[in-house]
């Protein structure tokens, strides 16, 4: 399908940012989107850029986050590179029409300006983040896996550019959240903003448990993160039990698969020390 007429990408920055939607969210005055817009604000000092899909009769309704590798809010090593966070269509009259990939070549065109290696991305198999498939039909190739369904591609310039990885063993990370609840969050995503709000309420009310909540304030702080997506994770018992943010009700199922699981393992060790000859 051909793209619209009246449609434009336009840049975003720190004078004109608020009163935009972002991510999905028309309301502007939304607490997630707030945060993110003041967020938004401080990653423009760091090079962050933002490019907005206009249309001349629907407003908003597509954008690109994206930042240089040495500041970036994902859980890789890509000096050199410019690395994408978000891509979104939100209309769905608009998917299938080529603003995707229009909003990827502005990116790629930015950072041969800049002189970079070349553009990289983490995708995920899941439904929270962009998928692989429009990336590859644009020549990115799979520099790294990491669990539990992350991809992270690169579009190198020149073919002697290093590929970017991910930082590091997820299993001592996850070592660092030995017991309990931990909650790890950042301002990146305006969902979180629901989540974290509603999740330690469920967990003290309805399991007894009183989460530790971990605010990443800076993109070095995101390096030491569990997951691959860096900015959102719920660690129970040294497990990573959700990489993005979810809802309360996702939670407490989550909680109590785990609770069961647990009161079975118990169980079962009581049987068997308790067995005799």
């Amino acid at each position: 399908m051909e793209p619209y007429e009246g449609t434009t990408i336009i840049d975003a920055d720190a004078a004109t940012i608020e009163g935009c939607g972002i991510c999905g969210y028309k309301d502007t005055t939304s607490p997630g989107l707030q945060r993110k817009l003041a967020w938004l604000r401080e990653r423009f000092k760091e090079g962050m850029r933002v490019k907005l899909l206009l249309s001349e009769h629907e407003g908003n309704v597509g954008s690109i986050e994206y930042v240089p590798g040495e500041f970036a809010w994902r859980v890789i090593h890509a000096p050199g590179y410019m690395v994408i966070h978000c891509l979104f269509i939100l209309k769905r009259a608009y998917k299938g029409r080529g603003y995707g990939s229009l909003m990827i070549e502005v990116c790629e065109k930015d950072a041969r300006d800049h002189k970079m290696h070349g553009v990289a991305v983490v995708t995920t198999k899941s439904t929270w983040m962009v998928k692989k498939e429009i990336f590859l039909r644009r020549g990115y190739e799979l520099a790294e896996e990491a669990p539990p369904h992350y991809q992270l591609l690169a579009k190198r310039f020149t073919n002697d550019a290093p590929l970017p990885t991910f930082s590091g063993s997820w299993e001592e990370r996850l070592a660092l959240y030995p017991k309990g609840l931990t909650i790890i969050y950042s301002d990146q995503c305006p969902y979180v903003a629901k989540t974290v709000s509603e999740i330690p309420r469920v967990a003290k009310e309805e399991f007894g448990i009183e989460p530790a909540i971990i605010e990443l304030t800076d993109c070095r702080s995101v390096q030491d993160s569990p997951s691959p997506y860096g900015t959102f994770s719920i660690v129970w018992n040294g497990e990573l039990v959700a990489d993005h943010p979810i809802s309360a009700t996702r939670f407490r199922n989550i909680m109590r698969k785990l609770r069961g699981r647990e009161l079975r393992q118990k169980s079962g060790s009581n049987s068997t020390s308790g067995s005799g000859p």
